[in-house]
C-alpha cells in the first residue's frame, strides 16, 4: 500500500482562480472611481456616463453561454488565459480613451473578456477537484469578487491621486496581463498533465469524481437542450434573485448610507466595505461546511444544497429589516448579515453546475446560469433608482429585494429537484 503524501497543486490552482475573480472585479470598478475625472475632461453628460457604465453588462451577460461553450470545447486554460489578457488590455486602453465612443467601446470589450471568468472557473473545478470539495472551491473563487469589490475603491482612488486616472487604468490592466503570463506557464488543462501533481493527489481527485471531466471532449447534447431540464431553470431563476440583491451592495449602498443614515464620506467608505469583507470569509466557510456535511453523510447532496441555499436566502432577506433600522449601526449589522447570506447561497450556486451538468458541459451550464443572473444585476440598480426617485426613500426598494429573495427560497425548495447529473 502506497503511503505517498499527496501534493496540493489543486489549491495553487484555486488561488489563481480566486485572484482572477479579484482582478475581474477590480477592473470593472476602475471606471466608477475615474468617472468624475472622465466626465470633466471629455464633457460627458450623466446620461452618456450611464450608458458607458451599463455597456459592460451588454457584452458580459450576452456572452456567458458562448464563453462557457468555448471553455468546454477548447479548454479552460486557453479560454481563461486569453480572456484575462483581453479584458486587461481593454482596461489599460481605457486610459487612452478620447471621448464617449472610445471609452464605451473599451467598456464593451471589458465585458467580452470578463464573460469567460466564472464559466471557466466552474469547469476547472470539475476537472481539478473531487466532488466533496466542489462547494469549498466554488465559495473560494467567488469570494474573490468580494475582496475585489471591497479593496477596489480605496486602492483605485489612491492610485488616481498618485498617478492620475489615465495611468491608473494602465497599472490595473497591467496586473491582469502579469496574471495571464503566470497562468499560461503554470496551469495545465487536467491534473494528469501537471508535473507537480503526484500519483496520490491524482488518485484523490479522480477517485472522488462521479464524472471525470477533461479526459475527452465529447458533449452529449447541444447547449440549448439544457433548457428542457427543470433544475437548469431553477438554477437560473434562483441566481437571478440572489444577484438582484447582491448588486445593491456595489451600486446603491454608498448612496443609501449617506442619504438615509446621514454618514459622511469617510464613515461611509468604511461601512460600505464591511458587508463585502465579512461575506468573503463567510462564503469560504459556508462552502467548506456544506462539503463537510455532505461528505460525512449527514445529509444527501440535494438536502445539503437546499439547506445552505435556503438558509443563505433567509439571512439575505434581512435586507428588508434594514429598511426599518433606526440607527446606522443596526442597519449596517443587518446589511452584513444580508450580504453574508447571499454568499452562503453563492457557495452552493457555484457548486451546482458541476453537480448538475452533463459530462464536459460544466462551463456551459455555469455560463447559462450566470447569464440569467446578471440580468438581475442590470435590472436591480435601475429599479432601485426608480423607486428612490418616486418615493425619496430606499424603504420600498429594500422590501422588494427581500420579497424577491422569498421567491428565490420557494424556487429552490420546490422547482429545484434532485441534485444529480443530467444523463442522456
Amino acid at each position: 500500500m502506497s503511503t505517498e503524501k499527496k501534493s496540493n497543486v489543486r489549491w495553487v490552482v484555486a488561488a489563481l482562480m480566486w485572484s482572477a475573480i479579484a482582478i475581474n472585479y477590480i477592473d470593472r470598478t476602475v471606471l466608477a472611481a475615474a468617472a468624475p475625472y472622465i466626465t470633466k475632461e471629455f464633457s460627458i453628460t450623466p446620461s452618456q456616463m450611464g450608458i458607458i457604465m451599463s455597456g459592460f453588462f451588454w457584452s458580459y451577460a450576452l456572452l456567458q453561454v458562448p464563453a462557457g461553450w468555448f471553455a468546454d470545447k477548447i479548454g479552460q486554460k486557453k479560454t481563461l488565459g486569453f480572456a484575462v489578457a483581453w479584458w486587461s488590455i481593454a482596461t489599460a486602453l481605457t486610459g487612452l480613451g478620447t471621448g464617449f465612443k472610445s471609452i464605451l467601446g473599451f467598456r464593451v470589450a471589458l465585458g467580452i473578456g470578463e464573460a469567460a471568468a466564472y464559466p471557466s472557473n466552474a469547469g476547472i473545478s470539475s476537472k481539478w477537484f473531487p466532488d466533496k470539495e466542489r462547494a469549498t472551491v466554488g465559495g473560494l473563487f467567488d469570494s474573490g469578487s468580494k475582496f475585489g469589490g471591497a479593496v477596489a475603491m480605496p486602492l483605485i482612488v489612491w492610485l488616481i491621486a498618485l498617478f492620475g486616472w489615465k495611468m491608473t487604468f494602465v497599472i490595473i490592466g497591467g496586473a491582469g496581463i502579469v496574471w495571464s503570463i503566470i497562468w499560461v506557464m503554470y496551469f495545465k488543462e487536467i491534473p494528469e498533465e501537471h508535473k507537480g501533481v503526484n500519483a496520490a493527489e491524482l488518485k484523490y481527485i479522480r477517485d472522488g469524481q462521479s464524472k471525470k471531466e477533461g479526459l475527452d471532449k465529447e458533449q452529449p447534447m447541444k447547449w440549448y437542450e439544457l433548457l428542457k431540464y427543470r433544475n437548469i431553470w431553477a438554477m437560473c431563476i434562483g441566481f437571478f434573485m440572489i444577484n438582484y440583491t447582491s448588486y445593491f451592495f456595489i451600486t446603491w449602498l454608498p448612496t443609501y448610507l449617506i442619504k438615509e443614515k446621514g454618514m459622511g464620506m469617510l464613515a461611509m467608505g468604511f461601512a460600505a466595505m464591511l458587508p463585502l469583507l465579512i461575506s468573503m470569509f463567510v462564503e469560504v466557510a459556508a462552502g467548506w461546511a456544506s462539503d463537510k456535511v455532505q461528505s460525512k453523510g449527514w445529509l444527501s447532496l440535494t438536502a445539503t444544497r437546499k439547506v445552505f441555499l435556503v438558509g443563505g436566502l433567509l439571512m439575505a432577506s434581512c435586507i428588508g429589516l434594514a429598511a426599518f433600522a433606526e440607527s446606522a449601526v443596526t442597519a449596517i449589522v443587518l446589511l452584513c448579515i444580508a450580504k453574508s447570506g447571499t454568499t452562503v447561497a453563492a457557495s452552493q450556486v457555484w457548486a451546482l453546475p458541476g453537480d448538475v451538468a452533463p459530462k464536459n458541459m460544466t462551463s456551459v451550464v455555469a455560463g447559462l446560469q450566470n447569464s440569467v443572473s446578471n440580468m438581475g444585476g442590470v435590472i436591480g440598480p435601475i429599479v432601485t433608482g426608480a423607486i428612490l426617485q418616486a418615493t425619496g426613500s430606499f424603504t420600498m426598494a429594500l422590501l422588494l429585494s427581500s420579497a424577491l429573495l422569498v421567491v428565490g427560497i420557494l424556487n429552490y425548495l420546490f422547482l429545484l429537484g434532485k441534485v444529480k447529473h443530467i444523463e442522456v
